[in-house]
């Protein structure tokens, strides 16, 4: 199979492109290398999939509907795996004219496209920030979902409706896939993990929201490139899966948990709790394990243990 994989210099895209070349599919990655943090960290994903004789790099943008379609004219795709995005809750509330062109419309272009060249699956990446405040746990893909807190919420949202919209109207498969809560090597310098890690490490204050009994479903990047996976083999018209742990951690026993890697204490900075922020995360996986064979296998400890390793090895790229 030949397989676009948008964003794949990225977190979650790096990862997913590396076990597709590892399993023999042709990869054709795209990817705009933005400053939204660190490119070297990009660039290093980038370079270890390069090894591989069936990964090809596009350096471009999903905005650039002229150059996707010479891509979708030349290269054939079999699949479409869009995982590019721009990130965060926070930064959406700061900037929702930039979340909304790139992941709207970013999306509507590839969905075009997918349609144009009888695409035989497009993989999207949700996110379980769709859920919002939903008072009801486990979050379950059946519940109504018509409150994002914020516009990085309401564009993932959005993207579920219109992939729906062009598999309704043009019969073209889609998937799209709320992810929970990702980390591991290579993870974002903006979340949590990487941040509590780093400050522990260097003796800094670690900046907590709220009195640390928010809870979030850790899922390790590993089960989620598997999940992703699994999701591009399933055959369907349209359908939405929870990607998580179903393991919820409180922000206080996680901290707890990176200190113990680290062997230090963290130096904690009590601050309010953020706009955009939820109380819990917490995945109801029922319907992917069934569907999907989807299990996450990576407990807390043991993802915990993988990323402080990577990010101690990989420190100096960091400063």
């Amino acid at each position: 199979m030949k397989i676009l994989v948008t964003g794949v210099a990225g977190f979650i895209g790096s990862h997913t492109a590396k076990k597709l070349l590892q399993k023999g599919d042709e990869v054709v990655g795209l990817d705009n290398f933005n400053d939204y943090y660190n490119p070297k960290i990009k660039e290093k994903n980038a370079q270890e999939l390069s090894e591989f004789k069936n990964f090809k790099l596009i350096r471009g943008d999903i905005l650039d509907y002229g150059l996707l379609e010479k891509l979708f004219e030349q290269e054939k795709f079999d699949k479409v795996c869009h995982l590019a995005a721009r990130a965060g809750v926070r930064p959406s509330i700061e900037d929702p004219f930039l979340y909304e062109e790139v992941n709207v419309r970013g999306t509507l272009n590839l969905l075009e496209l997918s349609r144009q060249h009888n695409i035989k699956n497009f993989v999207f990446a949700s996110s379980s920030s769709v859920y919002g405040e939903s008072k009801t746990i486990p979050f379950s893909e059946e519940q109504k979902l018509d409150n994002p807190i914020s516009p990085y919420a309401a564009t993932k949202k959005s993207n579920e409706n219109f992939a729906y919209t062009y598999s309704n109207l043009y019969n073209l498969p889609c998937v799209g896939l709320r992810y929970f809560t990702v980390y591991g090597p290579s993870g974002r310098p903006d979340m949590a993990p990487f941040l509590f890690t780093k400050w522990i490490y260097e003796g800094k204050p670690l900046k907590r929201f709220g009195d640390g009994s928010t809870a979030r479903d850790y899922t390790f990047v590993d089960d989620i490139a598997n999940g992703t996976i699994s999701a591009l083999d399933f055959k369907t018209n349209f359908e939405i899966f929870n990607l998580g742990n179903g393991s919820p951690v409180k922000l206080n026993d996680f901290i707890a948990i990176i200190e113990k890697k680290l062997g230090k204490k963290a130096i904690i900075q009590e601050a309010p709790m953020q706009a955009g922020d939820v109380p819990i995360t917490y995945a109801d996986t029922s319907k992917a394990k069934k569907l999907l064979n989807f299990e996450a296998k990576v407990s807390i400890e043991q993802g915990i243990d993988i990323f402080a390793d990577w990010f101690k090895k990989n420190y100096n790229l960091f400063n």
